[in-house]
């Protein structure tokens, strides 16, 4: 063939499935797709494994599942070998955990890294995509699969001046990897989400003055962290299976107690007893203690008020304590914390808490901050504004499906798929925990093991079933349906009353819409087995006409 009747695709490197991000669930989706056969190629914007953890290196980073959960099952050896040193493991740790991973599998040679993919079309006449990066050739797959992660794409805020301000900005995001040294400087953080709970009580031991700008107060409880104990250990290792079946079973794919009684049919005594025990024991588990406190307003106010009764007990100034308490929503409908010291940060003389409901940012000024209220002089500003969550990242390359049609476009009015994997229109894109699966509301680990494993055995059946020319979309019908589905769930639930980064809320002009499925892990899973056995019920299962 001449060159010029080749087209520029045609020279592109061809795999059976390329995956869009190197994190946890890119690592395990490459590992999959070599045990099933498929060639592939991972292409990651970092410069290693570990998604996330990779780029979130702020102070205190830290995960909100303890360690021995936040691992792979999948691999006896893996489990065996590795040893985590704390209850709640550190990003360093986590990173040196997805690096270890990566070295025993011997991941990395089928992984690009340093690349960041810009867009992917598709190709109706011989069902491939062709995928697009900010450097290098383009690659050609003919099945293309998103692990980018829920939290990936950093939420910086537009605010007036800020390219003015004289000193350094950051987001916790995308922390520099040399990291960062705020000794007897003056530090404005903004934003009290997760990151900024863990981040706070970190500076404030470095720097001469912190200055927290918070908008909306978050509820947070005690991790309770500490050195990880032996026993524990060893108790996970030896019964590492049948623990992995009940987390892939449960609510919330997590090793906890969840209470199956109602808050409201004990009496106040036993309720009380059994918010303490769940304090003091640290954790996630606090909001199961009572299997309606994300069903019911008044027995969720029991829980509220439980941690609203604790903030003001730990924060001495009592303006300062009602500052933090929240108000107007129920505990759990926004990402519920975890802490080290954090309420109690507020008692230091050199920690200052600005309520922006009361003084709103107006402008960043050359040295600092300003406010409707005064000005406020600072070295250097974190923001801990969190991310565009779980549509962000997707969003943000310009893939197109079936005649060229955007995802941007196709999910305009909010993201639509089925089963928060596949979208209609869109053949042979697979998303890992995507809007509409379980993801955020859940152990992130286990709904990634989920996804991948689904995927990959969908893809071994469909190149059983109509060979390497196979192609795979959702049905609309079964997609809108699902979506029905996940709209009525979070409307049965208290979901659907909340304004948080669950719902979009962050983001101006973002869609208001639920993102994940709050039906549960274990409920999903068997959801997902069951349209499998069904023969992919919901899906169009084909393959590409000879000759085409």
């Amino acid at each position: 063939m001449s060159e010029t009747l080749v087209r520029p695709h045609d020279r592109a490197a061809r795999f059976d499935a390329i995956v869009v991000g190197a994190g946890f669930a890119g690592m395990y989706m490459l590992h999959r797709l070599r045990v099933s056969g498929f060639t592939a190629r991972v292409l990651e914007a970092g410069g290693d494994v570990g998604g996330t953890w990779y780029w979130n290196r702020y102070p205190g980073a830290r995960c909100d599942v303890e360690s021995l959960e936040y691992s792979y099952s999948f691999c006896p050896e893996i489990t065996r070998e590795w040893s985590w040193s704390e209850r709640y493991a550190a990003q360093p740790e986590i990173l040196r955990y997805a690096g270890y991973v990566a070295d025993r599998l011997n991941l990395r040679e089928d992984i690009r890294f340093g690349t960041r993919v810009t867009g992917a079309v598709y190709d109706e006449d011989d069902g491939c995509w062709t995928v697009t990066t900010e450097h290098g050739a383009p690659l050609r797959a003919r099945f293309l699969i998103t692990a980018v992660g829920c939290l990936s794409a950093a939420n910086v805020p537009d605010l007036p001046g800020l390219g003015s301000f004289e000193g350094r900005w950051y987001h916790t995001g995308r922390w520099p990897h040399e990291g960062v040294d705020f000794t007897g400087e003056r530090v404005a953080v903004v934003g009290t989400g997760s990151s900024g709970i863990q981040l706070i009580p970190a500076v404030a031991e470095q720097a001469a003055h912190v200055t927290v700008f918070q908008r909306t107060p978050n509820f947070s409880t005690p991790a309770v962290n500490g050195p990880l104990d032996p026993a524990r250990e060893r108790w996970f290792k030896d019964n590492r299976d049948a623990l992995a079946r009940r987390a892939r079973t449960s609510p919330g794919g997590f090793l906890i107690e969840y209470g199956e009684r109602s808050a409201l049919e004990v009496s106040p005594e036993e309720r009380l007893a059994e918010f303490e025990r769940r304090w003091s024991r640290g954790g996630v588990g606090f909001l199961a203690a009572f299997s309606d406190l994300l069903l019911s307003e008044e027995a969720n106010r029991t829980a509220a008020d439980f941690v609203r009764d604790k903030i003001r007990s730990i924060v001495t100034d009592r303006a300062t304590a009602e500052r933090l308490v929240p108000t107007g929503y129920s505990i759990g409908l926004k990402r519920l914390c975890l802490d080290t010291g954090y309420y109690a940060v507020y008692n230091r003389p050199d920690v200052t808490l600005v309520d922006l409901r009361e003084t709103p940012i107006t402008e960043i000024v050359p040295n600092g901050i300003r406010t409707a209220g005064e000005t406020f002089d600072v070295d250097a500003v974190v923001f801990a504004t969190g991310y565009d969550a779980i549509t962000g990242a997707l969003l943000a390359m310009d893939i197109r499906g079936r005649g060229g049609r955007r995802l941007r476009d196709a999910w305009a009015a909010g993201p639509s798929s089925y089963l928060g994997l596949m979208s209609a229109g869109f053949p042979n894109l697979f998303t890992i925990t995507g809007p509409g699966s379980p993801s955020v509301l859940t152990n992130m680990i286990v709904s990634i093991e989920q996804h991948v494993e689904w995927i990959a055995a969908c893809l071994a059946d469909l190149e059983r079933a109509f060979g390497p020319r196979a192609l795979i979309e959702a049905e609309a019908g079964a997609e809108a349906a699902w979506m029905d589905h996940v709209r009525e769930l979070a409307e049965f639930t208290l979901y659907g009353r909340a304004e948080s980064w669950y719902s979009g809320a962050n983001i101006a002009g973002k869609p208001r819409t639920f993102l994940p499925y709050a039906g549960g892990v274990g409920n999903y899973r068997a959801m997902c087995d069951r349209v499998a056995a069904r023969g992919y019920e919901g899906f169009l299962r084909t393959a590409l006409p000879e000759g085409a």
